[in-house]
């Protein structure tokens, strides 16, 4: 019986070495210039076993893809938000969102990416969509608690919510070159980030709170 737990953990291994490099390839180089050469080389795998386990180039892209989705979901889940009064949670929430994006460059790009292909393999996902509308409902019920509580206003959608939650962090750091150049500031320097991050909450706070 050892055998055949071993080749699965094997086979487990090998395929996480080459979702991990295909994830730095795509994000590095897009769908169109990411190559299965590098991906194999980095993931010390060969091209026969990338095939083997995802099939073609665009199929092993949307793996990624969903699997970038899915982590910051799972993410968002273990914050218990539930455990906090609503103020605390919707501040945890956005301050969470930021904190992702820098330690995560690769779903930004990723994002981008299949922005640029509108969405068509994103299109042929089971997974995603399931995981999306869990983390509308938290936010929902995080909202509508704040509401009892009194500290929420009431009738926002937490679709929109979660759109602007995301864009706040989300423009600063796509843009932080050109952002940079333009407002002449160092955009990456740490006090810039907290001075952001600070911004960020207080104009979520502002839109959501009864007083902020």
């Amino acid at each position: 019986m050892e055998k055949p737990v071993k080749k699965r953990r094997d086979a487990d291994e090998t395929r996480a070495r080459i979702l991990a490099a295909a994830k730095k390839e795509f994000a590095k180089n897009g769908l169109g210039g990411a190559r299965i050469d590098e991906i194999a080389e980095r993931a010390k795998a060969n091209k026969r076993m990338i095939y083997h386990y995802f099939g073609n180039k665009e199929d092993l892209f949307l793996i990624v893809l969903e699997e970038a989705y899915l982590d910051i979901r799972a993410a968002e889940r273990k914050l218990r938000l539930e455990d906090l009064s609503a103020r605390e949670a919707l501040e945890k929430l956005v301050r969470f969102t930021w904190e992702y994006y820098l330690k995560n460059p690769e779903f930004i790009t990723l994002v981008n990416s299949e922005n640029l292909h509108k969405a068509r393999h994103l299109k042929k996902s089971e997974r995603v969509g399931p995981a999306q509308r869990r983390f509308v409902d938290m936010v929902e019920e995080l909202l509508d608690r704040g509401v009892a509580e009194g500290v929420f206003r009431p009738g926002i959608d937490p679709v929109q919510l979660n759109i602007t939650i995301a864009a706040v962090n989300y423009y600063y750091l796509t843009n932080r070159y050109t952002g940079a150049l333009l407002f002449d500031r160092k955009m990456m320097e740490k006090e810039a980030l907290e001075a952001r991050i600070e911004f960020n909450i207080q104009t979520i706070m502002r839109l959501v709170c009864v007083d902020p």
